[in-house]
């Protein structure tokens, strides 16, 4: 059976075009780099300063010089440039961004996002968070459906929030939603998994597309 964190990861970079500038956050989306689409390049940005990521390097191939905001060991593809947080964060806030994916502790059924503070537990900060999901064009969660069997897409979040009304796609091992207007749609389902699976772990509402299609 395929690991949840990497079916995830592949559903969530086929929503990637060509030429699309992309911000990935750490844990699952980290993954995605490692499963862009044949033929279409992006460029992938990270908040440290870097544009023109790679995927993952392979072992012994290490730079430790070479790391994401996450701190972890990253390639880099011929061309890209490494520049200041000042100027990271202009691409950023200026809107340049197409596309952030990033993972979750909590979304709620308007689309509102919590993924900063683990109660509890002692952190040094939301990081660029906050400035992804209010600059990039599209915002989309990669996650696992449930922590510890508790439901993460509520119908309200509990934790502080990271954006309000930011989410514009939540991507699981279960199913793909699309954040509209009139609330969540499920989009997609996972082969094999029922929508009475699906309601069982998802506290928030959500409606079924007329055209829901198996995720692949």
């Amino acid at each position: 059976m395929r690991d949840a964190k990497e079916i995830i990861a592949e559903r969530a970079a086929r929503e990637l075009k060509d030429g699309y500038i992309v911000n990935l956050g750490i844990g699952i989306p980290t993954l995605v780099a490692n499963y862009i689409p044949e033929g279409v390049e992006v460029i992938l940005q990270s908040e440290n300063g870097i544009l023109g990521m790679g995927p993952a390097p392979e072992p012994g191939e290490e730079d430790p010089n070479l790391v994401n905001a996450g701190g972890q060991m990253v390639t880099v593809k011929p061309g890209a440039v490494f520049f200041d947080s000042s100027l990271s964060f202009s691409i950023i806030r200026g809107g340049h961004v197409d596309v952030t994916i990033l993972g979750a502790l909590e979304v709620d059924e308007e689309g509102n996002l919590a993924n900063w503070i683990i109660p509890g537990k002692l952190v040094p900060g939301m990081g660029g968070a906050m400035d992804l999901v209010t600059g990039a064009k599209k915002v989309i969660v990669a996650m696992e459906h449930t922590a510890k069997g508790k439901p993460k897409i509520l119908k309200k979040c509990s934790l502080p929030l990271t954006g309000a009304k930011v989410v514009d796609m939540i991507i699981t091992e279960l199913g793909v939603f699309e954040v509209t207007d009139n609330g969540l749609v499920l989009k997609e389902i996972s082969p094999g998994i029922s929508i009475e699976d699906i309601k069982k772990v998802t506290e928030a509402d959500f409606i079924v597309s007329k055209n829901l299609k198996i995720m692949v």
